[in-house]
């Protein structure tokens, strides 16, 4: 699965317009990956008392097959309802445009008969108002050998290449008005056209409003088992002293911290939609760009500091605060010593996209992040430029920047042409790392995993 990971360039920097690739469905090799995570998790809580290990894997149900299935399907439910109520929408409007039809032609019949001939009419101005209102009488033997006005419209009926000359009026009056109807036959027609649409439209109508209590359902089962997160994740905080073993704490400890990440996603879906209901109009259904939402982070444990490699911005670690939140404020433009690159806040990325989450993500813990770091890949480079401290040494809240194509964990790989960028949530006794994410890819936003030989990435600190 390639993860996109694009943004829009502005404001001194080159402007770049990207073309996302949509969410793939589950691989095989991300099924196992699931078992495999299930059946380790099994194994850390082997010797664990039953009903707090229930409680546990519970919670590891919900984090991460429950609430992301059920996003997926609320977002899915609610764009169907959109799809459906723009189409209704367009039957509508195109019942007021025969009706409005029919007004016209009606006040036609009123003013000057059922039997008047429009056709001939129509092509009759069209081509006095061609010649710019010279005696048609003296010109038509010259272009048509007509020897009559009704000669001379009949030969302009039959070219078409002459009615598109003149203009599409003439066109139209050329090739609708005279080869098909009379006005009582197009009346009729009208009439026709207006109950069928009458009936489309009533169709449609209902199709939508059912589509819309579905995405209404889909929404409120997301909420409940948001709901549901929360009461498990604080059963477990009151349980977790009675663990023994470190590898059963850190379980329980990765396992709070996916289902607190969950519970951001489907809070942030509800936002989502809620921005969505409030924005639409009929017949124009727009597209919201992606907000901050709000939410604490949590902090993790971290084994080893951060060393010097990698990092040409001027400054060493030496003496630098690891503190997770930081001290800087949301949309700081100077902070930690260097300037940070935010002039715009997150405006500049695009709505689901893990350079949007990036950005959140460290406004969220206090951590410095500038409004134009470039796409996935280019946030070490460009955060080198600003001065902040890059290397090979993973941080909780640090940046995590994957290059073009890099594989990651053996089961997706970064998109070949962005590349990718996460945040680091917790660094495990093992040296794997358990991430955030957005991107087109994952049925969430925030998405999480566990990422193994973190050396193998550059991450970005402060």
């Amino acid at each position: 699965m390639a993860i996109s990971c694009a943004m829009v360039m502005a404001a001194g920097l080159a402007v770049t317009t990207t073309n996302v690739p949509t969410a793939k469905a589950a691989s095989y090799a991300e099924l196992q990956q699931k078992q495999a995570n299930h059946a380790n998790l099994k194994a850390q809580l082997a010797g664990v008392d039953s009903d707090l290990a229930s409680t546990i894997e519970e919670l590891n149900d919900l984090a991460n097959n429950q609430i992301p299935a059920a996003q997926q399907a609320a977002q899915e439910s609610l764009q169907a309802s959109y799809q459906a109520q723009s189409l209704a929408d367009a039957t509508n409007q195109r019942l007021e445009a025969a009706k409005q039809d029919k007004a016209t032609l009606e006040q036609k019949i009123k003013d000057t008969g059922i039997e008047y001939d429009d056709a001939k009419e129509s092509v009759a101005e069209i081509a006095r108002n061609s010649f710019h209102g010279s005696d048609a009488s003296n010109m038509m033997d010259v272009v048509t050998d007509a020897k009559s006005t009704d000669e001379f419209v009949a030969q302009m009926q039959s070219d078409s290449a002459a009615a598109r000359s003149a203009s599409n009026t003439a066109d139209a009056a050329a090739t609708t008005l005279n080869t098909s109807m009379n006005r009582q036959q197009r009346l009729d027609a009208i009439e026709q056209q207006i109950a069928k649409l009458k009936e489309q439209a009533d169709s449609q109508a209902a199709a939508a409003q059912k589509a819309s209590q579905d995405a209404a359902a889909k929404q409120s089962n997301l909420e409940a088992l948001q709901v549901k997160d929360s009461s498990v994740r604080q059963q477990l905080e009151s349980q977790k002293s009675s663990l023994t073993t470190q590898s059963a704490k850190e379980a329980a400890e990765i396992v709070s911290l996916q289902a607190e990440l969950a519970a951001m996603a489907a809070k942030a879906a509800a936002e989502e939609a809620a921005r969505r209901a409030s924005s639409y109009t009929p017949s124009s259904v727009g597209q919201q760009t992606g907000t901050s939402s709000s939410g604490s982070g949590s902090s993790g444990s971290s084994s080893g500091n951060a060393g010097s490699s990698g990092n040409s911005g001027g400054w060493s670690a030496s003496g630098m605060n690891y503190a997770v939140p930081g001290s800087c404020p949301e949309g700081s433009s100077y902070c930690y010593g260097h300037n940070t690159g935010n002039t715009v806040g997150g405006a500049a990325y695009p709505a689901r996209q893990c350079t949007l989450w990036a950005y959140l993500r460290r406004s969220q813990l206090s951590l410095p992040v500038g409004s134009y770091m470039g796409n996935g890949a280019q946030w070490a480079a460009t955060a080198r430029g600003l001065g902040y401290y890059v290397n090979n040494t993973p941080h909780v809240g640090a940046a995590m920047v994957f290059s073009q194509g890099q594989s990651v964990g053996g089961h997706w790989t970064a998109d070949w042409q962005y590349g990718h960028v996460a945040v680091v949530e917790r660094v495990n006794a093992d040296g794997s790392v358990l991430i955030s994410e957005g991107g087109t890819g994952f049925s969430t936003f925030p998405a999480w995993e566990t990422i193994a030989n973190a050396g193998n990435y550059q991450y970005v600190h402060y």
